[in-house]
């Protein structure tokens, strides 16, 4: 019986095919033909199992499209939660290259982060902001002159995850040491290379009135030079409690600040900018020459200058330097931490580095009690002076604050900083602050102020 039926199935194919074929162009055949049809989406977008669609690439918000200048500083340091918008050469200067970037950081953390590493990477700080809102940083290292500018902005049409505040942060650097960074009005452009005692000249100056200064012959230390009185027309921008201090110091000579030509060139004015950072060196040259011009008449108690063949004591202050005789001379004295006094790790003086409150006590009380400072501990220091934030205070200078606080009256921190509960030891000190530090030298009831200095001085002329 089964070999009957394979005619019958053979059969019935074939009417199907010719149904079919014949069918061809009628709405069923084409019906048919589009239910075992592919899906047209799956031809065009092909999907392969397993894969995830959330996987596919897309552009990266956060990443600039803006490129760093291909010879940009590798000694520039970058805040690394910012992004770069926009590089642009400054106005008016084909060599100085300015770049934008924004952050979703507080101003006072880039603040903070650029402070540390110029200090850390030995920069030269020439300014530094004072107000934790935002401000500008001046810099040097080498022949690279640097302006970091951090201003906080408010965002008007945040996203949903995005800060409401944020911080703009320019960077404009000059790669020649010969190129200074342009001023902030735009208008005030100059094609001419600055010299010594023009404003926009940034440097190193050597210093003209200090006390006791030795001439030129490298043998002598003791050779003084006249000093003359000094002038400065913008005293009245100084806090009158500290106005007298710095009017008596330059009537003495001993604030050595240049003098700098006024716009027009004509005249010139001196300009001693009473709210100015005080570098390390510019108070190592005024504290010698302040406690010179005190015991003008007392050699014992002078500080003898470096001879210019000495070995430097730091290797960032050369025999070239035109401070270093005055650096070199408080480091042999043992006045200020070195190698020369045990201090075998302090090897940089850091000349340029703002002076802190701690520093201005650490160098200036030996030459108050003129002999070894107490010791101290910090449960002394909270029980005398009662700072809140003795804890941050620098072991080394504990000991001199707790002198301090023997003087009374004539003490450097009330007559600098007033009544204070807080110290704030790593602070920087203004040009103000440096002067009433150094108005006066001793003990209570044994010193001399530079007011006395001065009437003894016109006595004698």
């Amino acid at each position: 019986m089964l070999p009957c039926k394979r005619p019958a199935v053979f059969l019935s194919l074939a009417v199907l095919l010719t149904s079919l074929t014949a069918c061809a162009n009628s709405p069923v055949a084409k019906n048919l033909e589009q239910s075992l049809a592919a899906d047209p989406q799956l031809q065009n977008n092909p999907i392969v199992f397993g894969e995830a669609k959330g996987n596919k690439p897309q552009a990266q918000q956060n990443e600039s499209m803006v490129q760093l200048p291909a010879d940009f500083p590798k000694d520039i340091p970058l805040y690394p939660n910012a992004k770069l918008e926009e590089v642009t050469p400054t106005n008016g200067s084909e060599n100085t290259i300015s770049t934008r970037w924004l952050s979703s950081d507080p101003s006072n953390f880039i603040a903070d982060f650029y402070r540390s590493q110029f200090q850390t990477n030995n920069w030269q700080i020439l300014q530094q902001p004072t107000d934790e809102a935002g401000g500008t940083f001046e810099a040097r290292r080498n022949d690279l002159l640097l302006k970091v500018s951090i201003q906080p902005q408010s965002v008007t049409n945040a996203t949903p995850n995005q800060p409401q505040t944020a911080t703009e942060l320019r960077i404009e650097y000059a790669p020649n040491s010969t190129v200074t960074i342009q001023p902030t009005n735009p208008n005030e452009t100059t094609s001419e290379i600055p010299k010594p005692g023009d404003s926009q000249f940034i440097g190193p100056v050597s210093p003209t009135n200090l006390a006791a200064q030795p001439g030129n012959t490298s043998g002598s230390q003791t050779t003084p030079t006249t000093t003359s009185a000094q002038e400065f027309n913008d005293l009245n921008k100084a806090p009158e409690e500290w106005r007298q201090y710095v009017q008596d110091l330059a009537a003495l000579g001993v604030l050595s600040i240049e003098s700098q030509p006024t716009k027009s060139n004509i005249a010139t004015t001196n300009q001693f900018e009473p709210s100015k950072i005080v570098t390390r060196r510019e108070y190592a040259r005024w504290l010698v020459a302040a406690n010179n011009a005190m015991y003008a008449s007392n050699p014992a108690k002078q500080i003898r200058l470096a001879l210019e063949s000495t070995q430097p004591a730091f290797s960032d202050v050369s025999k070239t330097d035109p401070d270093f005789r005055v650096i070199q001379g408080l480091a042999e004295a043992g006045l200020i931490p070195s190698p020369l006094s045990g201090d075998s790790t302090t090897v940089l003086f850091r000349p340029d580095a703002p002076l802190t409150r701690e520093q201005l006590l650490l160098w200036k009380l030996p030459l108050d009690t003129r002999q070894a400072l107490p010791s101290a501990n910090l449960d002394a220091v909270k029980q005398t002076w009662g700072f809140q934030d003795a804890g941050k205070i620098d072991p080394k200078a504990l000991r001199a604050v707790l002198a301090d606080f023997q003087n009374a009256e004539q003490s450097n921190i009330r007559r600098v900083f007033g009544y204070t509960t807080l110290f704030q030891p790593k602070k920087p000190v203004t040009r103000a602050e440096a002067a009433a530090a150094l108005w006066y030298f001793g003990t209570q009831g044994e010193g001399v102020s530079a007011a006395e200095a001065l009437k003894l001085k016109r006595s004698q002329t």
